[in-house]
C-alpha cells in the first residue's frame, strides 16, 4: 500500500441512517495509533502514508492525528457546511433546502450560494489554526511531530467512567530507529499486472489507427483491473468517447478478478464468459461490459451468482449486461449506466442518480436507500419486493399500467438487447410470455420524481 486511509465514526453523508452515524465503529485516534506503531514496529512506516478522516473541523484535530501518527487528513462534513449544507439530513430525499445534495436543478440554481473560496478560506483557517498551535509546541513543520505521542497527555476524566479510562496504550512509542513518517514516493506493486500489459500492447497499435479489433484472453481472479489501461490510453487520445465507433473488444473467459471495467471508456468492450470478483464496472463511462454464464450452467444461470459487490459504483455511462445474480450494492452511485442483471443483493441502487437498472429476479434488502434518479424495473413475480424496498426514498408501482406503456416499450427493447448478448434463458422466457410476464414488473422511482421524465433522461442515456 502506498496509503492507508484510517476512518472514524464520527462525520458520513447526510443521508446516512441514524445507525450508521451514532454508536457504530471507533474512534480514528484508536485506528491512527494502532496502524502506525504496527508499521512502525515492522519498520514499514516510511513507505507508507497515513491518512485519517472522521469529524476533523479544526487545527488541533489535525495536530492530535498527527501526534498519533497520521501525516494526511481528510476533510468532509466541515467542507459541505463551508458550502452552505446546513446538516438538515435529507439528502437522500433530493429536496436539499441549500441545493447542496439535489439533482434538482431549479432547487441549485435558487438556493446554493456556495464557492470555491468558502473551501479555501476554511482550509486557510485550518492551516493557520495548525501553524500557531505547533509555534506554541515549539516546532515549525507537521512532520516534526507525527508520532511524538511524547505530546500528549491523559486527563482527569470527568465522570466515574471516564476515570476508568487507560489510554496509554494509544500513546506507546517503539522502534526508536524507524522513520516516523512516509519518505517513499511510491511502492512497487505487488501485482505485476502481466495480462493487462499484455492486451495494452496487443491493442495500442490498434487504438492510435483508429481500427476495430478484438482479441481473446483467458482470465483468472488475480488478474484485476482487466481493461482500465485500455481505457485510459484512448481517454488520453480521444477523449472518453472518441473512439465510440471503432470498438476493442475483449473476448475474456475464465473467473476475473476485482474492477473488471473499472472506468470503462467508449471503445472498450469486454465480453466475459465466467464470473468476476467485485466492482465490475466501476466508474464506467461507457462501452459495454457483457457477462455470460457457461453453457454448462446456462439452465440454472438466474440461481447463480455471476459478479460481485459494489457493482457499477460510481458509473457514469455505458452498458453492463451479467447473467446471474449481482452481490450487495449493485449500482451504487450510479449516475448514467444502464444495466440488467438477474437477481441482487441488498441495497440496490444505494444513492443512485441516474441511468436505468433492470432486476430479473429476486433482490435483497434495503433497494433504493437515498436514490435520487434514475429508473429501476425489478421482476416481482412472488409479489415480496414492496417489503424490500426503502420506503423512506423510493416508491414502487405496477409496469403493467396502460399509462406505462413507454416505459413497458423501453423494458422490452432492453431486454431484447440483453437476450441477445447473453443468450439468456431466463430473459428469453420472460420475452416469449411478455404479455403475461409484464404484470409481474414493478418499477422503482425517487420519491420526489416523476416516471416520464425519467424515462426522458434514461431514454437519452440508452
Amino acid at each position: 500500500a502506498d496509503l492507508i486511509t484510517i476512518s472514524g465514526y464520527d462525520g458520513g453523508t447526510g443521508a446516512s441512517p441514524l445507525t450508521s452515524v451514532k454508536y457504530a465503529g471507533s474512534p480514528w485516534e484508536l485506528g491512527i495509533s494502532e496502524t502506525h506503531q504496527t508499521l512502525m514496529q515492522n519498520n514499514l512506516r516510511h513507505k507508507v502514508r497515513l491518512q485519517t478522516d472522521g469529524g476533523l473541523k479544526t487545527g488541533l484535530d489535525v495536530v492530535k492525528g498527527a501526534i498519533l501518527g497520521a501525516e494526511s487528513f481528510g476533510f468532509g462534513t466541515s467542507v459541505m457546511v463551508a458550502l452552505g449544507c446546513k446538516y438538515l439530513r435529507i439528502c437522500h430525499l433530493n429536496n436539499c433546502a441549500t441545493g447542496v445534495a439535489t439533482q434538482n436543478k431549479i432547487l441549485r440554481m435558487n438556493h446554493f450560494s456556495g464557492s470555491p473560496e468558502r473551501v479555501i478560506n476554511y482550509f486557510k483557517f485550518i492551516a493557520q489554526d495548525v501553524r500557531e498551535i505547533l509555534a506554541n509546541l515549539g516546532f515549525s513543520s507537521l512532520n516534526q511531530i507525527i508520532g511524538r505521542t511524547d505530546l500528549l497527555k491523559q486527563i482527569k476524566g470527568t465522570t466515574v467512567k471516564h476515570r476508568k479510562l487507560n489510554l496509554k496504550n494509544l500513546l506507546v512509542k517503539n522502534n526508536k530507529k524507524s522513520g516516523r513518517y512516509c519518505t517513499t514516493k511510491s511502492n512497487d506493486p505487488f501485482d505485476k499486472a502481466i495480462l493487462a500489459k499484455k492486451i495494452l500492447r496487443d491493442a495500442m497499435p490498434y487504438i492510435r489507427k483508429k481500427q476495430k479489433k478484438s482479441f481473446s484472453y483467458k482470465v483468472k481472479n488475480f488478474n484485476r483491473s482487466i481493461g482500465a489501461n485500455l481505457s485510459g490510453e484512448i481517454a488520453k487520445l480521444y477523449g472518453n468517447y472518441g473512439l465510440k465507433k471503432n470498438p476493442i473488444t475483449l473476448y475474456l473467459e475464465g473467473t476475473a478478478g476485482q474492477s473488471l471495467g473499472v472506468w470503462n471508456a467508449d471503445g472498450v468492450n469486454i465480453v466475459l464468459t465466467g464470473d468476476s470478483n467485485d466492482y465490475v464496472g466501476k466508474g464506467m463511462a461507457g462501452g459495454e461490459i457483457i457477462i455470460k454464464a457457461p453453457n454448462q450452467i446456462k439452465a440454472i444461470a438466474n440461481k447463480m451468482i455471476i459478479i460481485g459487490n459494489t457493482c457499477l459504483y460510481g458509473a457514469t455511462g455505458g452498458k453492463l449486461f451479467a447473467e446471474g445474480i449481482a452481490g450487495e450494492r449493485f449500482g451504487v452511485r450510479n449516475s448514467g449506466c444502464t444495466a440488467v442483471v438477474e437477481g441482487s443483493g441488498d441495497h440496490t441502487c444505494e444513492y443512485m442518480t441516474g441511468g436505468s437498472v433492470i432486476v430479473l429476479g429476486e433482490t435483497g434488502n434495503n433497494f433504493g436507500a437515498g436514490m435520487t434518479g434514475g429508473l429501476a424495473f425489478v421482476y416481482d413475480k412472488d409479489m415480496s419486493f414492496k417489503n424490500k424496498i426503502n420506503s423512506q426514498s423510493v416508491e414502487i408501482n405496477n409496469l403493467s399500467n396502460k399509462v406505462f406503456s413507454k416505459h413497458q416499450n423501453y423494458l422490452l427493447k432492453m431486454l431484447k438487447s440483453y437476450c441477445k448478448d447473453t443468450k439468456s434463458i431466463h430473459a428469453s422466457n420472460i420475452l416469449n410470455n411478455y404479455d403475461d410476464e409484464i404484470k409481474h414488473f414493478v418499477m422503482v422511482k425517487p420519491k420526489s420524481s416523476n416516471y416520464n421524465d425519467l424515462l426522458i433522461l434514461i431514454t437519452k442515456v440508452a
